[in-house]
């Protein structure tokens, strides 16, 4: 059987899958930066649009609503926590019942909600747009212990992992007349039997896996090679070199003002 992917990356044929996974670290370091540089309304909104705009110039952006949306549910509640109780609430501008809801403590999570969807959205480019094996080796390429590389490809493997064995162990349960269907009951009934199971699985995989790197000689003190040339792209230098330019400038109109 297939092991399901848990990265979320969505393969296309864009501009954006081109781009090298370094260069979009350093814009996700820049679209972080840049609206603490200068923490104003109009630059956060700008770094957002930017984020939206090379999404769906990647053509990901439908990937990423069940993860905008959940950013919602959470950013609701601090949306209702300032808007109600921020302690320098002055302005009233509704009542909700008893409570009051301010125009400073709403300015205040809006902006924090602007902040928060600008870093998700440069994650979200390059987490939807680049392999995760491609991230890795350009870590390793980099300088990164291979040991650490391996721990972090062995993160995108082991929930995929898991949910193959579940799937696997399920099908096995109802082969064997056992309800995995129907109310919330049932299903629960269903799902506690396959906790050992899938556990124990997971860890006799971690041990095979283990193995299986110390007989390659994982552990040798010798230059590691890899399979396939880095993945370069054109324009990657003048890309980084502009978005270098514009931090400092930020920092220098930060410093001025």
């Amino acid at each position: 059987m297939q092991l399901k992917s848990i990265s979320l990356y969505a393969e296309r044929d864009t501009v954006i899958h081109d781009i090298d996974p370094f260069t979009k670290i350093y814009y996700i370091l820049f679209a972080v930066l840049i609206p603490i540089i200068l923490p104003t309304f109009t630059i956060t909104i700008i770094c957002v649009a930017i984020s939206i705009t090379l999404l769906f110039i990647a053509r990901v952006f439908r990937n990423t609503l069940p993860i905008f949306g959940f950013v919602f549910l959470v950013l609701i509640t601090v949306v209702i926590i300032q808007g109600l109780f921020k302690p320098e609430n002055e302005t009233a501008l509704f009542d909700i019942g008893p409570f009051t809801m301010y125009k400073e403590g709403l300015l205040y999570s809006l902006m924090i909600t602007l902040r928060v969807i600008n870093i998700v959205g440069a994650f979200m480019i390059l987490v939807l747009t680049t392999k995760p094996s491609d991230l890795v080796e350009s870590l390793v390429r980099k300088g990164l212990s291979p040991r650490i590389g391996y721990v972090i490809i062995s993160v995108f493997q082991i929930i995929p992992e898991m949910m193959s064995s579940m799937d696997t162990i399920m099908d096995a349960q109802r082969s064997r007349g056992m309800e995995t269907e129907g109310n919330l009951i049932v299903r629960v009934k269903a799902f506690l039997p396959l906790l050992g199971p899938v556990v124990l699985g997971s860890l006799i995989n971690t041990k095979e896996r283990a193995m299986a790197l110390e007989v390659r000689g994982f552990n040798s003190e010798s230059p590691k090679t890899f399979l396939y040339e880095e993945k370069k792209y054109v324009h990657s230098k003048g890309i980084q070199f502009v978005m270098l330019l514009l931090t400092i400038g930020a920092i220098g109109w930060r410093v001025i003002g």
